[in-house]
């Protein structure tokens, strides 16, 4: 997780509203966008190619928002899924999401974490119930998210808030809420797994695009399960790859595998990875 405040929100939606459709397996298609500014170029007519280690996720135009902002900054992306989930508990987590009295609200750090909530209650056929009362029981609590707010669990909370979180959760926020005296009832309901076309895609994308201009990582698991497979394939010019890091966790994680980090984005948003990753690109060694 590379943000660490929270958001309060003055209103909890349907579990179906948390999140968009859950993740699949995608495949490799570069996408592009028309509308480009003056573009950074390898040859006279040929865009920088960048490589994303990402999911795709449609915006309302039906294009991955990271693809769509790296284009108009004349660089041309390629998505490749590094990571896929297991979900767990989901019985176990159902039964908490039925009883609302028992808990003072609800904290996500993970889009994972709210698909979980939304298959525990279709796969108990609790999704009836949610309509009918647990909706609106849970409404009158407050839900905490990531965001780019300033940090809003200060205020005195009598019942634990429900955690739902993967197995590979920081203990930053735990240790937050256990020095603030706010009680924390955690459920593991999701597991990172290695996506299972990591080395095949990666193969492909070498073999017909060639050494990509900069490299970026969306999380600490993603170094872990693709690095090798990066190595291997670049060899001598891991040097001429431009790394960048999503923010300052997953920074950490490459500069712990001995590479240089040419860019963190300001913030985990197109538009940042985008200034940031063209900034790099001009300028050697950029920061």
């Amino acid at each position: 997780m590379d943000t660490a405040v929270f958001q309060k929100l003055s209103q909890v939606v349907g579990p179906g509203d948390w999140l968009p459709e859950p993740s699949r397996p995608l495949p490799m298609v570069p996408q592009q966008d028309l509308r480009r500014p003056p573009q950074l170029t390898q040859g006279p007519q040929e865009s920088m190619k960048v490589l994303l280690l990402k999911d795709a996720k449609e915006d309302d135009c039906s294009q991955d928002p990271y693809v769509k902002e790296l284009g108009l900054h004349g660089l041309e992306a390629t998505l490749i899924p590094v990571l896929s989930f297991e979900f767990l508990c989901l019985p176990s987590l159902s039964e908490k999401l039925s009883h609302p009295e028992d808990f003072g609200g609800l904290i996500f750090t993970s889009p994972r974490a709210v698909e979980a909530v939304k298959l525990s209650l279709e796969q108990s056929n609790k999704a009836q119930a949610w309509e009918k009362s647990l909706r609106e029981k849970w409404n009158a609590r407050p839900v905490y998210v990531v965001g780019n707010a300033t940090a809003s669990l200060e205020e005195s909370v009598p019942l634990p808030l429900l955690f739902p979180c993967g197995t590979l959760k920081r203990e930053v926020l735990p240790q937050m809420l256990k020095d603030k005296g706010l009680p924390l009832e955690s459920i593991t309901v999701y597991e990172t797994i290695p996506h299972p076309g990591i080395q095949g895609n990666l193969n492909s994308y070498y073999c017909k695009q060639g050494i990509p201009a900069s490299i970026t990582f969306f999380s600490p698991s993603g170094v872990k399960y693709s690095l090798e497979h990066i190595q291997e394939l670049s060899g001598d010019s891991m040097e001429q790859i431009k790394f960048a890091a999503i923010g300052p966790t997953t920074a950490r994680a490459l500069a712990a595998q001995g590479l240089h980090v040419s860019c963190t984005a300001e913030s985990p948003t197109p538009q940042a990875l985008a200034a940031g990753m063209r900034k790099a690109l001009q300028q050697p060694d950029t920061c």
